[in-house]
Formats: structure tokens, C-alpha cells, sequence
């Protein structure tokens, strides 16, 4: 029978004190039924008795259903001056109504007298205390064993003697932290191997990321026989975060052989790792292993050609296990393999075209020498292969465009773009203003075009970045330009580079409008 882990899911507390991390009340609770629908089985909700907006989150948690999570409430022990019953933040936790409470207290002697203040033996009779009532209570109780490996590195017997004191209180389950992040794997084995032979209660494992060993140290307590480990989803979390969820679950899963949350869900985690990062309102990492973009991408035309032939040869597991996809860059490092791979991606007919594939190939390789970078603008690449296999296709033909900036003695800024654009042989001439310059070049183009080519009219404009690729030449160096548009279904980025800003912008959009007709009606 496989052995049953444990997740338990700090995202909402440990991970939201992360710089540039913030969540709302309503996030909170869209973040918490993503969790549930991924499988976690405990949602650490937040602090009720350090903040309103934590216990906003658990008034309205408390009225909701939840399949496989328990919602746990985070908090201290009692502080030295009160007995537990009339400790407020125990009675903050109790009125958060969730089926489980996790505490922390010091298990380092040097915070008990650094921090607390307080007599070693008082620390340990707070910790027996307020686990104990809170146990009288009908809660499952959780002691979090704050910086234990520190506190087991400076005086063993002490930092053991406070895991007693929970144990006698009736904890349910003992969770050893790094909380500074410190720690080697050497040293998680010696201080656990040493706790198992001093407390008879399932332990868990907390860690954070300040060595770039969360993940390292939670797996190696888990081979160590720890049954629950914390962490948060990508990592998030105060100074270098927390043990990253994403990457440790599937690891436990698909290399260890535990049962986790289960295949069908591991399904859902690349999706649940993007909609936190959405609601948290970061960007996804592309470099995360497991569900970052990049995880299964691949540039070099030696791999592309392996893989292929066999996934097997460049990724440790199938993509689709996590609910990632493979992705094959094109780029001046791309061989034969790459644009095969994307030509059949797309859906083109490549049987009969093997020398246009290899025009494309180097047209690619000297574009990307002169500053164009393709494997971000996929958009770009469907037309130039289109083009190579099939011909160009002129859609529209732009004899001119001018942008004229005005700047007014008011402070006012005015931007008009005039585009004279040829589709057959009708002439369009359009002008438009703009909130800057390529702003209305886009929107004079869109007025010229929109009137010949109806799939055009859902298409806009969502992202645009620059990068200067010479910057010696000051304001002559050369730009490259992404630009990236959507019809409410797809979204596509195409590139262009000049040393004029506004020919680079030009050249992407045109791009882009081509991509999309190419799609519709070629």
C-alpha cells in the first residue's frame, strides 16, 4: 500500500507575506477553492487575530463547502501573561470555526530569551497549554515547531523538550521548521531521526528557500518519514520564499511513488499555478520546473530532433502528467527538426516543401543575427513559414504611414497617425489619434483595414515591449518590438526590429494582422 503524504498549503498566509504579494478577500477565497479542486488537504486561511481581512476571509469560508481541503486558522501560543482561555489570539482562532488550528511557538532558546523574554520552562508550559486547550476545544491541533533546526543546531535537548511539551498537550501533529531557511539535508535527517526517538506523533516538515534547499530538505524529511509537508504554491513567501508546492508534489507523485493528491489532479497543477500567480497578480514564472513555460521547452536543434524521436531523451516526465505542454522554440540555434515540428504544429503542409524549409531555416538565422528573436513571437513564425511554403500572400499593401506628435503650450501631447493601405486595387486613406505614436499608427492601420477584412474587428492590441539591442548608439541603436494581440480567443506575439522605434512597431503589427488573416482565410 502506498504511503499517504500530506499536503498542507500556506499560500494564503505564509506565502502572501512574500514581497509583492497581496491578496484581497475575495482572491483569498478563489485561491482556497483552487487549492480544494486541486486536492490539497489543508488551506492555512491566514492570521484571525492579527488582521481584519483574515478574519473577514474565515467568517465567509466557514458557510462554504469544501471537498478534499480542511481549513486550518494560523496563530502563537498564548502570550506569557495570559492563561490560554483568555488569551486573545486563541479565542480569535477558536472564532474562526475551522476544524483545525495550527500554532506556533519558539523552540529556540536564544528567541525564548531574545524575544519571549520569558524562562525556558514558562516557554514550554505555554506551548503545553495552549495546545492543550485548544484540544478541549474539538480542534485538531497543529504545532508548528518555529525554528526548530536552528533551535536543535544550538541546544538540542531544549528545542526537544518544547516537541514534549506539545505532545503532552495532545497535538495532533508536530510540523519542524526551518524558518530561516538555512538548513542542510544532512542536517533535516539528523535533528528528525532524533525527534522520532523522542515523541511518538506524526511530524511534518516546513521550510523556507533562503539556501535554495526548501525543496531539497522537504523531500529528504519525507524520506525520513515525515507524513505532512508545508509549502506554498510557487514558492511564494517572505525574503526567498517557501518550499514551492508545484515542484514538490510531483516529485513525492511521479518519482517517490507516494500518494499525493493522485494523477487526475497532479493534471490540474500547471493551471493552479498559473491562476495563483494571476490572482496574486505576478507574472508566471516561465523557469519553474513542472508547470513553468519553459519546463518543457526546447531550442537547440540537436534536442528538438532526440526529442521528437522520443520525449524520453530531454524530459524527465511527459509534460501532460502535470497539465503542461511541450513547446519547440525557433530560434537562430534552431535545426530542420524545430521547423518541422512547428509546421506541423500549425497545421501546414510540409511533405512536399523540404528546400523551402531550409530557405526558412536560414532566413530565420540571418534575421536573428540583424536582433529578431522568435522563439517569443510565434506569430512571426507562422508567417514567415506560411510564406516559405506557400508564397507570399498580399493581403493588404501600406504605400505609406507618417505619425506627427504634437506637444501644445497646455502640456497637451496629441499623436496622429495617416496611413495610405491598398487591399486589391482599392485605395484606403485613414488617419487617427493616439494615446502615444504606435498607439495611433495601430489604430489608423485597424480604420484602414477593418473595412476589408471582418475577422480583423475582434482583433487588439494587449501587450507592447521594447528592447534596445545596441545600446552604444544611444538613441540611433537598434530596437527590437513584441508585440502581442488577441481575438478574445487566442493570443499571438509577433517581432520587428529597426533602428527606427516606430518601423519596428510597424512591422510587428503588420505581422500580427497577417497571422491572423492567414489564419481565417488562407
Amino acid at each position: 500500500m502506498e504511503k499517504k503524504i500530506f499536503v498542507y498549503d500556506t499560500t494564503l498566509r505564509d506565502g502572501a507575506q512574500g514581497e509583492n504579494v497581496s491578496f484581497s478577500v475575495q482572491d483569498k477565497l478563489r485561491v482556497a477553492r483552487k487549492l480544494d479542486e486541486l486536492g490539497v488537504h489543508y488551506i492555512e486561511g491566514g492570521w484571525p487575530g492579527s488582521n481584519e481581512k483574515d478574519a473577514e476571509f474565515f467568517r465567509l469560508a466557514a458557510d462554504r463547502s469544501w471537498q478534499t481541503a480542511k481549513l486550518a486558522a494560523f496563530g502563537s501560543t498564548a502570550l506569557a501573561k495570559n492563561q490560554p482561555s483568555e488569551d486573545p489570539n486563541l479565542q480569535a482562532l477558536l472564532a474562526a470555526r475551522t476544524p483545525v488550528v495550527t500554532i506556533f511557538g519558539k523552540t529556540w532558546d536564544f528567541h525564548v530569551h531574545a524575544a519571549l523574554r520569558i524562562p525556558l520552562t514558562r516557554n514550554c508550559e505555554l506551548i503545553r497549554a495552549s495546545v492543550a486547550y485548544l484540544k478541549s476545544q474539538g480542534r485538531e491541533v497543529i504545532f508548528d515547531a518555529e525554528h526548530f533546526f536552528d533551535g536543535f543546531a544550538a541546544n538540542a535537548d531544549y528545542a526537544l523538550q518544547t516537541l514534549k511539551a506539545a505532545a503532552d498537550g495532545g497535538a495532533d501533529l508536530i510540523s519542524l521548521c526551518d524558518t530561516n531557511g538555512g538548513s542542510l539535508p544532512s542536517r533535516i535527517r539528523e535533528a528528525i531521526g532524533r525527534v522520532q526517538a523522542t515523541v511518538r506523533l506524526p511530524l511534518g516538515i516546513h521550510c523556507h528557500n533562503d539556501s535554495e534547499l526548501a525543496i531539497a530538505n522537504t523531500i529528504a524529511a519525507v524520506e525520513c518519514g515525515v507524513v505532512q509537508v508545508q509549502g506554498t504554491m510557487n514558492g511564494y513567501g517572505e525574503r526567498c520564499g517557501n518550499a514551492n508546492l508545484c515542484s514538490i508534489i510531483p516529485n513525492l507523485e511521479l518519482k517517490m511513488g507516494l500518494d499525493v493528491i493522485g494523477e487526475d489532479r497532479l493534471r490540474l497543477l500547471t493551471s493552479a499555478s498559473r491562476f495563483v500567480s494571476q490572482i496574486a497578480n505576478l507574472r508566471n514564472r516561465k523557469d519553474l520546473p513542472f508547470v513553468g513555460e519553459s519546463a518543457f521547452a526546447h531550442k537547440g536543434g540537436v534536442h528538438v530532433s532526440a526529442v521528437i524521436r522520443d520525449a524520453a531523451t530531454y524530459e524527465h516526465i511527459l509534460p501532460e502528467m502535470v497539465g503542461n505542454e511541450r513547446r519547440i522554440l525557433v530560434s537562430e540555434l534552431s535545426g530542420r527538426s524545430n521547423l518541422l515540428f512547428k509546421a506541423r504544429e500549425m497545421n501546414l503542409d510540409i511533405a512536399e516543401h523540404e528546400e523551402k524549409l531550409k530557405l526558412a531555416l536560414q532566413q530565420i538565422k540571418k534575421l536573428e543575427n540583424q536582433g529578431y528573436e522568435f522563439e517569443a513571437a510565434e506569430g512571426s513564425v507562422r508567417v514567415l513559414l506560411e510564406t516559405a511554403i506557400n508564397g507570399e500572400r498580399e493581403f493588404f499593401r501600406v504605400d505609406y504611414f507618417r505619425v506627427v506628435t504634437d506637444m501644445h503650450r497646455t502640456g497637451e501631447v496629441i499623436c496622429e497617425a495617416t496611413v495610405k493601405a491598398r487591399v486589391g486595387d482599392k485605395s484606403v486613406h485613414t488617419v487617427a489619434e493616439g494615446d502615444g505614436p504606435v498607439h495611433a499608427l495601430d489604430k489608423a492601420l485597424r480604420l484602414a483595414l477593418n473595412q476589408f477584412f471582418e475577422p480583423l474587428r475582434s482583433v487588439t492590441l494587449i501587450d507592447y515591449k521594447v528592447r534596445v539591442l545596441t545600446g552604444s548608439h544611444g538613441t540611433a541603436s537598434r530596437v527590437r518590438v513584441h508585440i502581442q494581440q488577441t481575438d478574445g480567443e487566442e493570443i499571438w506575439t509577433t517581432v520587428g526590429v529597426s533602428v527606427n522605434i516606430l518601423e519596428a512597431s510597424y512591422i510587428a503589427l503588420a505581422d500580427g494582422i497577417r497571422y491572423k488573416l492567414l489564419k481565417t482565410l488562407a
